[in-house]
């Protein structure tokens, strides 16, 4: 039997029709097939398009980033109570110029009802703002509701543009490598909670990440990154899930299962994962965000079909709503021929969203992916390899016609138009385009009962405090004990333990350390000294930063641990290079503990595949972690939760076995995970980093207590 559902116009009216009550969008005084929920999401979207002026279908065809009106200094620039920011200014980044249109202007003016939200507002806040700009949408000519996106939100991290954008607000677990940590320590020991043997981290992280999402009206995520991460130097290594195909396959499925349920639905949250083929096989390290990384180089044969592709199959399979196609440029003259199922594949070189037998060949026709292509940002515009000699309507026209339904990061709607006013993109086309992605709003009941959410539902879901427990758990599950020499650890109790934090960045290091002690100092099992030479423990964070995916390093990137080192550039010329400012005081702490008895302990925030050998040469005890909470990691160190994390990728020996030659090729392939690069390095050199006690840091690796 149909239940009637719960609806709510704030512009429009309802209407009635066989006894039920309907939205009246278009304002017609007649219930219209794309009006009627009871009817398939198919059939809605397929009416509705075919209503859609060329205006709106293109403009409903990209997905521009929108500032909260919290964020905006000038009050007067805001609407609906200071919520929505109506700002008209020139925005010049990265990707892109343009004029960046207020909240209004973009969703009435240029019919845009896709949006990116980056800011970092509380649950409540983003609730009401979703509101808010549904409340615009639902005034215009169609009634077509707005759908809010985001990068991540449930991973601890330093705030960074296009990966972390927003942090600390939501229940927050370690990154995803530390989830990968953690997934690999479960399996190990045959982790099944509660007896239940469905349960996987990536499971329950993405159930709760769904919820606090839905709730406050983000219901479409850019995530996961299913890239096989090959080339350690590579600056997004941190947001992937690690090495190992198999893994990354099984958490992209357990995920999609949780945020999406079997079906897209009006409890879902849709994801977008990427970056399709495979974003790993990078040339050095260098990313295709700027043009010395422009290309996907595979110098290994059949190292795209079974390393990276794997998991945008079970994607495809498991019905993810949208797949994301990566800047980057297939290099044929530098990759060894690679096969799809025994036939070649054709590299033409242009950029994964303009190239055909990719997209459509092998994403479309082989996988079987029905869901939407929504290309990365700037494809228009500063990354559109292949195609920057072309027009920009050119360019639109080769995406859209290729398949790409959805734009990402801009509100250059023109370009589109144009190109179908030349007679480059056939309505049709953009007609298929946008069935794709008005039938994903359907499912989400966007248009029906999910349109409006309660800001206060959101608040009490955020705060629940079991939630908070199993993302704690996650982080004491994600620390990987790498060395424990001498059976450093666990501390004995009630320690004396002197705490210290290096970053590359010094203030940022002192601001951290005080953050640590601060968390750590009502511990009842420890004891925190301030003068090291008191300490039976010195307790040393790391976090070595190095590089910036939007832009290259002069030379390759750096991942020993290092202050002002000199290294040379690409052209020959030298710079100075720090991964970890003060990264001497390891020797020193080394030398003050030798003296007095004491231990060091060290532990890295392994956001990417470091040169350890400076770390785990003055340590007695060394620890891997994944943006996980300080007193996590004291849990860990204390013996109030053993280790129990493996890890997801394999730490390469030195810079040795990372080598590039005057050619750029490097030693140890960059389209082969670490675990498999010894297969194809030079007789009798082996990739891994070998510790003094004989431990290799290899993908899987973790000791116990």
């Amino acid at each position: 039997m149909t239940e009637q559902l719960k609806l709510e116009v704030r512009n429009k009216k309802l209407i009635e029709n066989e006894g039920f009550k309907f939205k009246d969008l278009n304002g017609n005084g007649v219930l219209d097939p794309y009006e009627d929920w009871r009817l398939p999401s198919s059939v809605r979207a397929k009416d509705l398009a075919y209503r859609m002026t060329i205006e709106e279908l293109c403009g409903n065809m990209m997905i521009k980033s929108q500032r909260m009106g919290l964020a905006q200094e000038d009050k007067e620039k805001t609407s609906h109570n200071g919520l929505l920011d109506e700002e008209v200014y020139e925005d010049k980044n990265i990707f892109i110029g343009q004029i960046n249109h207020g909240s209004t202007g973009h969703i009435i003016d240029k019919n845009l009802r896709h949006f990116i939200l980056r800011d970092n507002f509380s649950e409540e806040e983003i609730a009401e703002w979703t509101n808010a700009m549904n409340e615009v949408a639902e005034s215009s000519r169609l009634g077509i509701p707005v759908i809010i996106a985001s990068n991540s939100r449930n991973e601890n991290a330093e705030r960074t543009f296009g990966m972390n954008d927003a942090v600390g607000v939501f229940t927050t677990y370690p990154s995803t490598l530390g989830l990968a940590a953690a997934y690999l320590g479960d399996k190990a020991r045959n982790y099944h909670p509660d007896g239940d043997y469905e349960y996987s981290i990536f499971k329950e992280f993405g159930e709760i990440a769904r919820d606090e999402w839905k709730y406050s009206g983000l219901r479409k995520g850019y995530m996961y990154m299913l890239d096989t991460a090959t080339d350690p130097r590579w600056q997004r290594f941190y947001g992937t899930l690690g090495e190992d195909t198999d893994l990354i396959t099984k958490a992209g499925e357990d995920l999609i299962e949780a945020f999406q349920s079997d079906e897209l639905n009006s409890e879902s949250v849709a994801l977008t994962m990427k970056h399709f083929p495979g974003g790993g096989a990078r040339e050095n390290g260098f990313d295709p965000h700027y043009k010395e990384g422009k290309f996907n180089v595979y110098r290994t044969p059949g190292s795209l079909e079974k390393y990276h592709l794997p998991p945008f199959k079970a994607a495809a399979e498991k019905k993810v709503s949208s797949i994301m196609p990566y800047y980057s440029i297939p290099a044929h003259d530098k990759s060894a021929v690679q096969n799809y199922k025994g036939s070649k594949i054709p590299f033409e070189p242009v950029g994964f969203a303009f190239n055909q037998y990719f997209i459509q060949d092998i994403l479309r026709d082989d996988m079987g992916f029905k869901g939407y292509i929504n290309s990365d940002s700037g494809i228009l515009d500063n990354m559109a390899w292949g195609m920057m000699h072309l027009e920009k309507q050119d360019r639109a026209a080769c995406a859209v016609n290729n398949g790409v339904d959805l734009i990402s990061d801009t509100n250059e709607v023109e370009w589109i138009i144009k190109a179908y006013e030349e007679g480059k993109i056939s309505r049709e086309r953009l007609i298929e385009a946008n069935i794709r992605l008005l039938t994903e709003m359907f499912d989400l009941g966007l248009f029906d009962d999910k349109t409006y959410v309660d800001p206060q539902k959101a608040k009490d879901f955020v705060a629940d405090e079991d939630n908070k427990k199993k993302a704690y758990s996650a982080h004491q599950r994600s620390v990987v004990l790498l060395k424990n020499k001498d059976n450093t650890l666990p501390m004995k109790d009630k320690a004396k333990v002197h705490v210290d934090f290096l970053h590359k960045e010094a203030d940022k290091a002192e601001t951290f350390r005080k953050e640590a002690i601060e968390d750590l100092k009502e511990r009842e099992d420890i004891e925190i000294v301030e003068d090291a030479k008191e300490a039976e423990y010195i307790f040393v964070q790391i976090t070595p930063k190095s590089g910036n995916y939007f832009s290259a390093t002069p030379g390759l990137l750096e991942l020993d641990l290092c202050e002002n080192k000199t290294n040379k550039a690409i052209d020959g010329t030298q710079y100075s290079e720090t991964t970890v400012a003060n990264i001497d005081k390891l020797v020193e702490y080394r030398k003050i503990a030798d003296e007095n008895g004491a231990k060091v302990i060290i532990s890295v925030n392994s956001t990417m595949p470091w040169l350890l050998e400076k770390a785990e040469k003055n340590s007695d005890a060394l620890l891997a972690h994944f943006e996980t909470f300080a007193s996590a990691q004291m849990d860990v160190l204390s013996g109030k939760f053993a280790p129990t994390g493996k890890l997801p990728f394999t730490f390469p020996k030195g810079e040795e076995v990372i080598a590039v030659d005057e050619d750029g090729i490097c030693i140890s392939p960059n389209d082969v995970p670490g675990y498999d690069k010894d297969k194809y390095m030079p007789e009798g050199m082996t990739y891994a980093y070998l510790d003094e006690c004989g431990n290799e840091y290899k993908l899987g690796f973790g000791l116990d207590y």
